[in-house]
């Protein structure tokens, strides 16, 4: 019977995204995952991880395989998304719950466990084109640097 060796990847990065959606419209995981699939012909949703506005945290591409989040950073990161955003006018804005905030904690937690030397960074640190997360990324990078 063969066997599958996954070679596991080096992490440099745990890159935290936004939706870029407005905070008064839902764009759920299975929302993401479908957008990503049907309309950008990706393989799977490109996150590792998103964030809906409960606090659930659903998983997307398995960490073992490069994700589609940020461009000639994917072989070497993980993406994290929460849900929104976008204020209710379309502009970027910090739309995170207090449930999201939280379970990005916890979530990062668990991330920096088995990641202990990646980054935190915020997808605007690569492209400064875009405002995603729409939030300051060093506040967690200062509590999870090593």
């Amino acid at each position: 019977m063969p066997f599958i060796i996954y070679k596991m990847r080096s992490i440099a990065f745990i890159i935290l995204h936004c939706s870029a959606t407005r905070c008064d419209r839902r764009y759920s995981f299975n929302d993401c995952k479908r957008d990503h699939v049907k309309n950008r012909k990706f393989k799977d949703i490109g996150y590792h991880w998103y964030i809906e506005r409960d606090g659930t945290i659903c998983k997307g591409r398995p960490e073992e395989q490069a994700g589609a989040h940020c461009k000639e950073r994917n072989k070497h990161s993980i993406g994290v998304c929460y849900e929104g955003g976008l204020d209710e006018n379309g502009r970027p804005a910090d739309t995170r719950t207090q449930a999201q905030k939280d379970s990005l904690f916890d979530l990062l937690i668990q991330l920096h466990q088995r990641y202990p030397r990646a980054v935190i960074m915020g997808h605007h640190e690569f492209n400064p084109l875009k405002d995603c997360p729409c939030f300051d990324a060093e506040e967690y990078r200062q509590i999870f640097s090593t």
